[in-house]
């Protein structure tokens, strides 16, 4: 097992929004009068400052836009362009800048950059900030590298000019530059007046990995010091001056509306200030959340329930029965001579069925705002700040450059914060009133009106040689475009959902003859992606059909796909050691089993064995999970060990307990008591070993939840001899076992 870093290392200072009112991060930022920022190089641009007046104040500073700022005092901030929310992002996009810079943890603050701060400079980091699809490193390491190495040669520039020395004879260490005779040194901030005037290097010139000091190293994160003492502020903590506190509640069934509301009996309530209706949900304002709550309880309220008013379950599978069997599915992978290949051989059929599922954060949903014939101020923590601040000036009517977003770290997202939805109704609550108000979704009004990872119908079909291995490999997907409702104008019919698809076209397996193909069936349940996004899906389906040819081929099933993983050395390797790490081929007692999931999502190749139990009472228990993931280059070793963990134990989650139904146009769920997530007491023993393939970084926060799934149900066939097309897995009654394997 991968052991934890040495949490005395020195670590970096968090000082990102949730920490800082404005007037302090502006103090904070300009440190004494002078700002230099560095970004990666401009196009065509030299290194030209920029002085603005940041705010009333008028205090000015030399901008050159981008993510390291250090300032006269030699106050060090890096700026980093995604948001926290358990991931440790902070403290990886820090890393990157800071082992560039040469600067050491402990003397650098880290600030979260916000859109009404960084829309109008050079880096496209920048302009337009999201966190989401495990892109964040993809997308960092090489411009948050340039960042900081530019950064570093205009101040070793600066300090060879004025010491009338070459740039050849001086270095930069732990923040202070130094000629290499021993005559002069300065600190950073020493050198700022000087070193904003230098151009800014292009080409940049990185270090060599075998001088990295930081990079593959096990640094403490950032944000946990502030989350164990409490200090950390989520957007459900925020207060501001003369704040009130909204509760909401929209139409139990979906995409229903408010017929009539009668607010006589809450606005006698003491502490309640207003009632505001929006036509398709209704607020109370108070003095304090409970008595909102309360407000909101003594609402007589009629509702129109619309179309979905009889809308269930069995009606969603129905249509997406309906459109696989009718359809017109969009291609999108086809080999040439598909249709010969699927008539030789062997033909397997097999079909599986995915449920909707919740996000379930641990911080519900919660937006604060104040909106002013001026501008707009908004408090939250979200995913896609620009294309919130989009969102709310459409809703004001305001300019975008006056609406002003102020983001938190966050308790959790799973992809939920990605939408701007619960943004859209406290703006438009929020436009009937004056003053500024924190509005907070119950967990069951979070549950019930989630955008939900959307349900699948998915047909396999393969035909086999006399080798047992796939001569033809055909998968049909079946279900509702999540990439719909982000595209500008809705995603035109007929037009490929890339995500629909994803690891299902870009499986780890040489496959000779490959037929990917979708086909589109909206639904009124709302949909949005899921940790995991497309792969959470797909992986599942393609590795338990995997599973099924390699049991058809009579073959055990880590060994069916080496033979089909000649090309692919890399999955090759962690399928290897994973087999040696979790023991696989030793004998287990009777009713357990183990079970192999293998994928390359995200830019990353990860192969789980997950080992089960399954007790006489039909409970099914984790004994053991054993993970190995080559992510090219692990930025900090220790987070990614979290985070494989964190993703493992959400795919379980989903996977044991996980399932939104719908019965009469509402969502049945409403809790954790009958959403359910695992328990302290059900987590299994997890090792995760990784290989440094020395490949540029992949992605990591959704890994482990893409394999926890068909891991998990190809151990449960090994452990009972069912095997499980849907999910949530349960031993009696839902394993489908209408073929003899």
């Amino acid at each position: 097992m991968t052991n934890r870093s040495d949490k005395t290392a020195p670590s970096f200072v968090c000082l990102a929004t949730n920490t800082l009112n404005d007037a302090s991060r502006r103090r904070f930022l300009i440190g004494g009068g002078l700002l230099l920022a560095f970004a990666a190089v401009p196009k065509g641009r030299g290194a030209a400052a920029d002085t603005k007046t940041p705010g009333p104040d008028n205090e000015p500073y030399v901008a050159l836009g981008g993510f390291v700022r250090i300032c006269a005092d030699n106050q060090i901030s890096l700026i980093v362009p995604n948001i926290e929310m358990g991931q440790g992002i902070y403290t990886a996009e820090a890393m990157l800048i800071a082992e560039e810079l040469e600067v050491a943890p402990g003397k650098v603050h880290v600030l979260t950059a916000l859109p009404q701060e960084t829309s109008d400079i050079s880096p496209d980091l920048l302009k337009s900030l999201s966190t989401g699809g495990s892109r964040s490193i993809r997308k960092g390491w090489l411009p948050l590298r340039q960042a900081g190495a530019a950064a570093r040669l205009m101040l070793l520039a600066a300090a060879a000019n004025r010491w009338g020395i070459s740039m050849a004879d001086v270095m930069a260490e732990n923040g202070i530059v130094r000629d290499t005779a021993g005559r002069h040194q300065a600190t950073y901030g020493d050198l700022v007046t000087d070193a904003v005037k230098q151009p800014v290097p292009n080409p940049v010139p990185l270090k060599e990995p075998g001088r990295w000091k930081l990079l593959g190293k096990s640094i403490p994160r950032v944000d946990i010091p502030a989350k164990i003492t409490g200090q950390a502020v989520f957007g459900i903590d925020v207060r501001v001056p003369k704040m009130a506190f909204g509760a909401v509640m929209a139409c139990p069934v979906l995409g229903g509306t408010v017929r009539s509301v009668d607010a006589r009996k809450a606005r006698a309530m003491p502490g309640v200030r207003d009632v505001v209706n929006i036509g398709s949900a209704v607020a109370v304002t108070a003095t304090s959340y409970w008595t909102a709550r309360k407000g909101l309880a003594a609402l007589g309220i009629v509702w129109n329930d619309g179309a979905n008013a009889s809308l269930s379950t069995d009606q969603v599978r129905q249509t997406l029965h309906d459109a696989a069997t009718h359809g017109a599915p969009v291609m999108a992978h086809d080999d040439k001579g598909m249709d010969t290949a699927l008539a030789e051989g062997k033909k397997v059929e097999r079909t599986y069925d995915l449920p909707f599922l919740a996000h379930a954060t641990m911080e519900p949903i919660n937006t604060t705002i104040h909106v002013r014939p001026d501008g707009c101020d908004v408090w939250v923590g979200t995913q896609v700040p620009t294309r919130g601040q989009d969102a709310i000036a459409r809703i004001t009517k305001l300019p975008r450059e006056k609406v002003y977003i102020h983001n938190y770290m966050i308790g959790g997202s799973f992809g939920r914060r990605l939408a701007v939805d619960s943004l859209e109704q406290a703006a438009s609550f929020a436009c009937q009133l004056s003053y500024p108000v924190k509005f907070i979704w119950t967990r069951e009004e979070d549950i019930r009106h989630d955008l939900f990872r959307p349900a699948y119908h998915d047909r396999m079909t393969a035909t086999l040689g006399d080798d047992g291995l796939p001569v033809a490999w055909m998968h049909h997907v079946t279900g509702p475009s999540v990439v719909d409702r982000f595209s500008p104008g809705g995603l035109p019919q007929g037009t490929l959902d890339r995500d629909a698809v994803a690891g299902a076209v870009d499986t780890p397996y040489t496959l000779s003859h490959m037929r990917v193909m979708w086909t589109r069936a909206d639904t009124p349940v709302p949909v949005s992606w899921w940790r995991g996004v497309g792969p959470a899906h797909n992986a599942y389906v393609v590795e338990s059909f995997m599973d099924e040819l390699a049991a058809e081929a009579r073959m055990d099933p880590i060994e069916y796909r080496r033979r089909l993983l000649s090309q692919n050395p890399r999955s090759l390797a962690v399928l290897d050691l994973v087999a040696r790490q979790s023991l696989w081929g030793q004998p287990l007692p009777p009713g357990s089993g183990r079970g192999v999931s293998l994928h390359n999502a995200f830019g990353s190749h990860c192969a789980v064995v997950v080992e089960v139990s399954v007790l006489p009472t039909t409970a099914i228990q984790i004994v053991r999970v054993t993970a190995v993931v080559d992510c090219g280059m692990a930025i900090n070793p220790d987070s990614l060990i979290a985070q494989m963990e964190g993703g493992l134990l959400f795919g379980f989650s989903a996977a044991l307990y996980g399932e939104i139904t719908i019965r009469n146009g509402c969502v049945e769920q409403s809790n954790f008591h009958n959403y359910q997530l695992m328990r302290i007491n059900e987590i299994p023993r997890i090792d995760v070993h990784i290989i440094n393939s020395g490949a540029e970084p992949g992605g990591i926060g959704e890994v482990g939840t893409v394999s926890a799934f068909p891991a998990l149900g190809n151990a449960l066939f090994a452990a009972t001899g069912k095997r499980f097309r849907r999910y949530p897995f349960r031993i009696s009654g839902d394993a489908d076992t209408s073929d003899p394997t």
